[in-house]
């Protein structure tokens, strides 16, 4: 596998369940050869019911989170190309709402993680094991509507449903994601975080689809530690399933401008 010189999916503390200041994980990533490293941070969620996350920033981290990685992105204009962004839900109640207060500050582009299905609160967590086929189906749906809003410049962890039933049931299902984002150019991620805590993803059985439908991949680090930016051994297990599944791995990603979407 080359190296990676693009990786667009980058965290921060003010998540709460990353480590690292922001500076580590730029020089980190140019250590690990990054030429471009975009800081993808949980978006905050205009949740109702003073409902607060536990696993994002906040509204109020806005301003801080903006600065922040716009002084790095100045400071170290000549080592690497820094990108502002977000990893964003889609729920469809909020979702106006949150671009809307996003729009106040200057940002790159999104990136789109379905982890709830439809939200945090009243949802469920996609990562959840389960055998219900309305789960995943419910979780198909979810990504393709979001999908449709034409902002995101590529779906991270496509395999994070946990749906462990009947291959053909999966493959029915989630074959919908794979064919969609192939019409749309939409990249779908191998995501190093996953291999890097012996997660469900990233999955042969999911990525095998990939394959047939003919989309393009990205490798993500979805760093939440600096360190994952040098390791080897999860760098190794990413490498071993593209050349098992031999599948056409893209190291430039074209970014979509979400503040002029390119519609389906």
């Amino acid at each position: 596998m080359k190296t990676i010189t693009t990786n667009l999916h980058t965290h921060t503390e003010r998540c709460n369940h990353a480590v690292g200041a922001d500076r580590d994980f730029v020089e980190a990533a140019i250590e690990a050869g990054v030429k471009i490293l975009g800081f993808s941070d949980h978006v905050p969620m205009p949740y109702r019911n003073h409902f607060q996350s536990h696993i994002r920033m906040r509204v109020n981290e806005l301003p801080d989170y903006t600065s922040s990685i716009l002084s790095l992105k100045e400071e170290y204009r000549d080592r690497i190309e820094i990108l502002l962004g977000y990893e964003a839900e889609y729920d469809p109640d909020l979702f106006p709402e949150m671009l809307k207060e996003l729009s106040q500050y200057p940002f790159d582009y999104l990136i789109f993680g379905a982890h709830f299905v439809d939200n945090e609160y009243t949802g469920f967590y996609s990562g959840t094991e389960t055998d219900e086929e309305a789960h995943l189906a419910a979780y198909v749906e979810n990504v393709l509507a979001g999908l449709s809003t034409g902002v995101f410049t590529y779906l991270a962890h496509p395999d994070l449903i946990h749906y462990n039933g009947p291959d053909d049931i999966y493959e029915e299902h989630m074959r919908r994601i794979c064919l969609a984002t192939k019409e749309q150019g939409i990249p779908l991620e191998i995501n190093l975080n996953g291999f890097l805590y012996d997660r469900h993803y990233p999955c042969d059985r999911f990525f095998r689809l990939t394959k047939e439908c003919g989309n393009t991949i990205v490798v993500g680090y979805d760093a939440h530690n600096p360190a994952l930016f040098s390791d080897a051994e999860t760098l190794k297990k990413a490498e071993a399933l593209i050349k098992r599944l031999d599948l056409s791995v893209t190291y430039e990603i074209p970014i979509i401008d979400p503040h002029h979407p390119k519609l389906p």
